[in-house]
């Protein structure tokens, strides 16, 4: 009799398409690695591969680039505020700036979760696996992205809540948008409006039907992930233990209470520094990192600055200050005089100022008595 086989055997074990396979151990989206096997860059057990639509139980035997990869790891997820002007894309062949440009250096391979325009601004997730970024971006998961648009024009709120059943504009139907008004500012108005799909400029289409100019926008929630506190060009990591309490519940709104206080960690940026140096304790701010000075070895010299670059640092350090504090000179008073004590004249000025108010009467001067004739006087030093 024929044993069957084990559970976790290849014979037993799921089958994928190796560009799924690939996108998940973070080698590239799948929409690249189909230009990757199209070009002849992946191959299996030497050979290279032909279709996308392979199906294999794992990565094992496979090559990209003649190298092995590697085994996938834990997922990662990171927020990063992307500015205005940049687009999100891994290259632009007109040469214009991208996301990729203003991250700092030393990070994995970031795969963008959907896409913001190029005037669009806010929360960019970020994630070295395929399989959650597909996650996030299906709309048949129902995750939320939360807006805030700067309109120009003149609607009302029972106007956006038709929204609410979803819209039809040009052939193009849009899905469920939970619109409202925020605040009106003269002529502008802030809206917020929360949905779950991520059809390209759906936003600003939408409003644009309700005969709106949008001047402004920023994504501010992605799913339970939210913009926070960073700067537009600043980047952090999720903790592991939020990813994963995300791919538990991915419809939730929010995080668990501890989750929503640690908030994001800081990105910290691989670069060589001395081992007694800590590592910084913030947000890592893209472009404003300033080159520090190295202090010179025992012995060296500096050499002399270059005339416009400021006074170079002294390595040694300044001498100590002198104890001897140099004397004042005396205070003036409102009235010209200078405030200077001279033998009890401030008490003859007190006394002066009494008897021209009555509080005191003049009392004579003692006379300093002088001894007699028939007193006798002792030496100076006797008892």
């Amino acid at each position: 009799m024929s044993k069957s086989p084990r559970a976790g055997s290849p014979s037993t074990a799921p089958l994928h398409r190796i560009a799924k396979l690939l996108a998940r151990a973070g080698v590239a989206s799948r929409r690249e690695i189909e230009r990757m096997i199209a070009d002849g860059r992946v191959a299996l057990g030497g050979a290279p591969v032909d279709t996308p639509a392979t199906l294999l139980p794992s990565l094992d035997g496979v090559t990209v680039d003649g190298a092995p990869v590697a085994a996938p790891e834990a997922a990662r997820l990171f927020l990063f505020h992307k500015p205005t002007g940049v687009l999100t894309t891994e290259r632009d062949p007109m040469g214009r700036p991208t996301i990729y440009d203003r991250m700092p250096k030393g990070l994995p391979r970031l795969m963008p979760v959907g896409r913001l325009d190029l005037n669009t601004e806010g929360l960019l997730l970020m994630t070295t696996d395929g399989g959650l970024k597909r996650q996030l971006e299906l709309p048949a998961t129902g995750v939320e992205r939360a807006y805030r648009a700067r309109a120009y024009g003149k609607v009302s709120q029972p106007q956006l809540e038709e929204l609410i059943h979803g819209v039809e504009i040009e052939g193009v139907r849009y899905g469920s948008i939970d619109a409202n008004i925020e605040r009106r500012t003269g002529a502008n108005l802030w809206i917020e409006l929360i949905l779950k799909e991520g059809k390209n400029r759906e936003v600003r289409r939408v409003l644009e039907h309700l005969g709106l100019q949008v001047s402004r926008l920023i994504r501010t929630r992605y799913g339970p992930f939210v913009l926070g506190d960073l700067a537009p060009g600043q980047i952090g990591e999720v903790r592991r233990h939020d990813v994963e309490s995300f791919q538990a519940d991915p419809t939730r709104r929010e995080l668990p209470q501890p989750a929503r206080q640690r908030g994001v960690a800081p990105v910290a940026v691989n670069e060589p520094r001395s081992p007694d140096q800590k590592p910084a304790g913030r947000p890592v701010a893209i472009g404003r990192a300033a080159p520090s000075a190295k202090p010179a070895p025992s012995g060296e010299r500096r050499p002399p600055a270059k005339p416009g670059t400021g006074t170079p640092k002294p390595t040694a350090k300044p001498a100590a200050k002198s104890a001897a504090k140099p004397a004042k000179g005396p205070r003036q008073r409102a009235d010209g005089t200078l405030a200077v004590r001279d033998n009890g004249a401030r008490s003859q000025r007190t006394r002066s100022f009494r008897q021209e108010s009555g509080a005191e009467t003049a009392r004579p001067a003692r006379a300093r008595s002088s001894p007699g004739p028939n007193r006798p006087t002792k030496p100076r030093g006797a008892r």
